[in-house]
């Protein structure tokens, strides 16, 4: 189990290093999940630098991203996880703030199988994404995001476990 947990935050970074001719910024994110367990994450994003179906009403675009997050438990032991994901972003037309919206399926890895009494059944777990937010000019964003981890049926229990957090993003 640690040696999966281990390879997977190398595969993280080692990804990262690969996309850094693109715009790129840092994410850091708090939040809750219904169990009151409470969630920091902090993440690298990777614009995808293309976008599709622009018209003045906005474009379609998106970025990866990598994130470390810590599940603080209150009557368990914490845990902690590492995600990676592509995201897809529409983007609204603004000319210093254009709110979005977010949605992405990506993959992630916890170091324990339990989350504050939710039974994850194995340390992959699949993450979905939706979220909106206000990007300004100069790259910073803010944003609300619900994150659904689960591992879709491949092993059992597959209880799952949701956070809604706020996230800020800066560039770098």
């Amino acid at each position: 189990m640690k040696r999966l947990f281990c390879l997977a935050a190398i595969a993280t970074a080692l990804m990262g290093h690969s996309f850094t001719a693109q715009a790129a910024g840092v994410e850091f994110g708090v939040g809750q999940t219904s169990d009151s367990t409470m969630t920091y994450r902090l993440g690298m994003q990777f614009d995808w630098d293309k976008s599709w179906l622009q018209s003045d009403i906005g474009r379609l675009t998106g970025y990866w991203s990598g994130a470390y997050t810590y599940w603080e438990g209150d009557t368990t032991a914490s845990n902690h996880s590492l995600s990676f994901s592509p995201v897809l972003v529409y983007e609204f037309a603004g000319q210093t703030i254009k709110p979005y919206v977010e949605a992405g399926i990506g993959i992630a890895v916890f170091a324990n199988t339990e989350v504050e009494g939710n039974k994850l059944g194995s340390a992959f777990q699949f993450e979905d994404r939706f979220g909106f937010g206000l990007r300004f000019a100069g790259g910073h964003e803010v944003g609300v995001r619900a994150t659904h981890y689960s591992n879709g049926g491949i092993s059992s229990p597959n209880d799952g476990v949701e956070s809604y957090a706020l996230h800020y993003t800066m560039p770098l």
